[in-house]
């Protein structure tokens, strides 16, 4: 595996260690011992001193084992990494002309302003990164350049505090984990849950209380390009999962179930936004609460399937594997803890492989055929929308559907922000967090370009080519499809 850069790698590493030590019932034991193998020295690599990149990597440690540094949420900045930001974020430029008013000094909070020669400097030790100089600057003579992982959070949830360390306001944070791959310092991690998988998937060995299933989220498309997906579904048999489900099986229940509840709505003039991205529903929720109601009732494709295998095997324990860290997130609503039990990354998963030495390129091609070709491009933008519109087609519902497809955080703040000034002239908003949808989730294996077409080829190979066929032997009855009023 090329890793794309540094970050990734140690991440990796150090997923594979833990992984390692947990499969030989170790962890415990040698934990602390995972850092000098992973930097052994004697010189330093990538920080001032070999003890520091000890002491980054014992913080990961304790990240990759599902541990806390300071919060409970899924995500964390390791403050010892979060240091070496070289980024003044606002410089005054050659554009000062040295003004009278000096309105830029007056406003500023700290006194962080000082003139030599009419011109004005700002005193980097004092400043609070405010912006309050560049507000107020008759010539846009102060540039605001943002941090990375600043720069990455369209929600508007990270910050710096006075030792310049970034901090999460949790109030605003919508789990997308844009930060945790932007910061190229890897000072922000998302908490691993690896190592309870490992324990579920030995113990599930040891006896016959619980069968292991992986649900695969369709943007497997664009992963293990090394490798066919079939060789994939194969590698997770060989972990010691029971059996491997598509994601866009679940896909499919909620493109049926949803566009009935659209066309329920639609009388009503009410305008739906989806509810498959959990990072989305999000920040509605926390930035746009006035439109809590319009979000759909539906869980999304993974809590769906997860249910389906409960009713199913009353032995099951579901582990979601994506590129998505807001899932992990998800599964802990109070509403939601009833159906996956364990959600690890694309990056976790290639840990486990590895861990295990499971080479997949030696591995047999298994089957994954359980999903029909519109549950699998809910892994990218439009996905959802040209699913919703084939149900509403084939069972000839005389509706109007005219979805709003948003790419992205900020084209999704754009379509709220039209809805709140009445001026959306779409009936249905399609909201994805990540660039190009699911297949550009923070936890994927590569962050390049994706391309769409990747996809729906995968989606091609389906057996299924419509979502009724994909769900007509399913009994669907007592399934919870709906989000629970807690």
């Amino acid at each position: 595996m090329n890793f794309e850069s540094h970050v990734q790698m140690m991440k990796y590493r150090v997923l594979k260690e833990v992984a390692k030590l947990a499969i030989a019932s170790k962890l415990e034991q040698e934990k602390n011992d995972i850092p000098k193998k992973i930097v052994a020295g004697p010189k330093a690599t990538f920080r001032c001193c070999i003890h520091k990149e000890q002491a980054i990597i014992g913080e990961r440690v304790k990240l990759a084992m599902g541990e806390s540094l300071k919060s409970n949420s899924i995500i964390e900045v390791i403050d010892i990494a979060c240091d070496e930001c070289p980024i003044q974020r606002f410089v005054v430029t050659e554009a000062c002309r040295g003004c009278l008013a000096h309105k830029c000094s007056k406003v500023c909070p700290v006194e962080a302003i000082y003139y030599i020669g009419q011109k004005a400097y700002i005193d980097t030790n004092k400043c609070v990164e405010c912006g309050k100089c560049k507000s107020v600057c008759p010539y846009n003579a102060i540039s605001d350049v943002k941090r990375p992982c600043i720069k990455a959070c369209h929600a508007d949830a990270l910050s710096m505090d006075q030792n310049k360390k970034a901090v999460i306001d949790e109030e605003k944070c919508i789990q997308c984990g844009a930060c945790v791959y932007q910061c190229p310092f890897g000072a922000i991690m998302d908490k691993s849950y690896i190592v309870e998988v490992v324990e579920i998937l030995k113990q599930s060995k040891r006896d016959n209380t619980q069968r292991v299933y992986a649900v695969m989220a369709p943007s497997i498309s664009s992963q293990f390009t090394y490798a066919k997906i079939g060789q994939v579904v194969s590698g997770i048999k060989k972990l010691g999962f029971h059996n491997v489900v598509e994601a866009a099986l679940g896909a499919d229940i909620i493109a049926y179930y949803e566009s009935k509840e659209f066309a329920e709505t639609i009388d009503n003039k009410k305008i739906v936004t989806s509810s498959c991205c959990p990072a989305f529903v999000n920040y509605i929720k926390k930035s746009y609460p006035q439109f809590i109601e319009n979000i759909s009732e539906s869980v999304s494709p993974m809590i769906a399937i997860s249910r389906l295998i409960k009713a199913t095997d009353p032995k099951a324990k579901v582990v979601f594997i994506g590129p998505c860290i807001s899932k992990k997130a998800e599964i802990k609503q109070k509403d939601l803890t009833d159906a996956t039990d364990i959600v690890i990354t694309f990056e976790e998963l290639l840990a486990l492989f590895d861990a295990m030495n499971i080479n997949l390129e030696e591995c047999e091609e298994g089957v994954l055929d359980n999903a029909s070709f519109f549950g699998r491009i809910f892994a990218r933008s439009g996905g959802v929308s040209e699913a919703i519109r084939h149900v509403v087609q084939e069972e000839k519902m005389d509706i109007p559907f005219n979805p709003k497809i948003c790419d992205g955080l900020i084209e999704c703040d754009k379509a709220l922000k039209m809805l709140r000034a009445n001026r959306l002239k779409e009936n249905f908003i399609e909201g994805m967090a990540c660039q190009g949808g699911c297949i550009g989730g923070p936890a994927s294996l590569s962050h390049g370009p994706k391309d769409k077409k990747e996809v729906d080829e995968y989606g091609s190979l389906a057996l299924e080519t419509g979502v009724k066929e994909s769900i007509r032997v399913m009994n669907l009855k007592g399934i919870e499809l709906k989000r629970k009023k807690v």
